[in-house]
């Protein structure tokens, strides 16, 4: 082997350097971007949240969350999406789901207001 490296070889070398940063920021990014619920652990704010819920959610979920159609049980949210559960709250209310009748809530209600109710929400998870 030469000492000097040719020119494709350096092209596949740059790529491979582009593809690896890529990858890396892609991750930092997917990091950045999974919602912290600033009330987590509170049990005092569910209450709150309860009533925020019944509020602005009930019409569709059920007061206090009990709803019987499955895809509208939100004591499901562990059971049906684990650990992203969070993530898909905050995407699902942030931006709506428009084809199952969800509303954006994004600019309607103060993100305080829609993590109370996810603290609530967590309260009630049903177990499988």
């Amino acid at each position: 082997m030469g000492a000097v490296m040719g020119h494709k070889a350096w092209r596949v070398v740059l790529l491979l350097c582009v593809l690896a940063l890529a990858a890396a920021w892609c991750g930092a990014a997917e990091e950045r971007a999974r919602p912290e619920n600033p009330y987590a652990g509170r049990s005092d704010i569910a209450e709150e949240g309860r009533s925020l819920l019944n509020q602005y959610c009930a019409h569709c979920h059920g007061p206090n969350a009990e709803q019987g159609e499955r895809p509208r049980d939100l004591r499901r949210l562990n059971i049906r999406y684990g650990n992203d559960a969070i993530v898909v709250f905050w995407k699902t209310v942030q931006q709506g789901r428009m084809d199952k009748g969800m509303p954006v809530w994004q600019g309607v209600l103060p993100d305080d207001t829609l993590w109370r109710i996810f603290s609530f929400l967590e309260t009630i998870q049903t177990q499988p």
